[in-house]
């Protein structure tokens, strides 16, 4: 009987990345986690346990930083889902028809805000909706719309909702590119068929397209409740690491910083930090574990 030959070469390539991952990646997040487990008292390191965890849930100082900054994140996350990744469908959709003019030029123009830094975007449009120098008053105003203009980032309830749909404006194009490539894999046999039988236009993208591309829209469901969740340099650039007004438009990621290099008048407390962070890694990887189990159950019935 012949055993299957072992491939070495397999394991040799395979070898630098998994050192440099390991060494980026695997091995500070172990540190992060054993830094959560410590805390420095009178200068000294010592091991306190879930201590830091208990006073992060328990203590109403952290408690209630800790919950308004995970309730506007959910909120951040949900725009980004309602708002963005339909958008996304809808534009890839459109700009994959075949008979449409210039759709190369589009889609180059609705990328490009992707590749902005976020300090661009968020100083530019803080300029843009400011109501001393910004230009959306008087845009809004030329065309007799001016009684709608808010100080949308100056207000509470505005805000973050505000900042969630600038976010939007310039990611929107990730999930446009990725359905537009799922789109363009969908065999061409397929839609003829479809055709045959008199499936054609926006019945052809409900009953055959967007069955085919719904693992695509999973995956893009998956990198946007990361990408979320992991969110930082938009609101720090436009409304700094206290978040304002009042914390409006704090997240996990700026309580974070705040926590664990300190801001103005509250100092850094690295371990203190390290448990913001590694709560952080927790909600990502049970909504990451949610999403996975949701997909393929759905794709379970939609095969059934």
């Amino acid at each position: 009987m012949n055993r299957p030959r072992i491939r070495w070469h397999i394991a040799v390539f395979l070898a630098p990345a998994v050192l440099v991952y390991t060494t980026i990646m695997i091995l500070p997040l172990f540190n992060t986690l054993r830094l959560a487990l410590y805390s420095r008292i009178d200068q000294e390191r010592i091991f306190v346990g879930l201590q830091n965890f208990m006073t992060l849930f328990g203590d109403p100082v952290w408690a209630d930083q800790f919950w308004n900054a995970l309730g506007n994140n959910v909120w951040f996350f949900v725009i980004h889902m309602l708002v963005q990744n339909p958008i996304g469908i809808a534009l890839a959709a459109l700009l994959s028809h075949p008979k449409l003019r210039f759709a190369a030029l589009y889609r180059s123009a609705i990328f490009i805000p992707t590749i902005l830094s976020f300090v661009i975007v968020g100083f530019a449009w803080k300029l843009i909706l400011s109501p001393i120098w910004g230009i959306a008053p008087t845009m809004l105003s030329s065309v007799g719309l001016g009684f709608l203009y808010q100080p949308w980032l100056g207000k509470e309830e505005y805000a973050l909702t505000t900042l969630s749909l600038i976010s939007v404006w310039q990611f929107v194009g990730i999930p446009m590119m990725l359905i537009y490539a799922a789109l363009l894999t969908i065999p061409e046999e397929i839609l003829e068929a479809a055709e045959i039988d008199g499936i054609t236009g926006m019945n052809a993208f409900w009953k055959i397209k967007l069955p085919l591309i719904l693992p695509s829209i999973g995956i893009i469901s998956i990198l946007t409740f990361v990408g979320n969740f992991n969110a930082f340099d938009l609101i720090y650039a436009s409304q700094g690491a206290l978040a304002g007004p009042d914390f409006s438009t704090d997240i996990l990621g700026t309580f974070f910083y705040r926590t664990f290099f300190g801001f103005q008048l509250q100092l850094g407390d690295p371990h203190m930090g390290a448990a913001v962070a590694s709560a952080m890694f927790a909600i990502i990887l049970v909504g990451v574990c949610i999403y996975l189990f949701g997909i393929q159950t759905r794709l379970r019935r939609y095969q059934l």
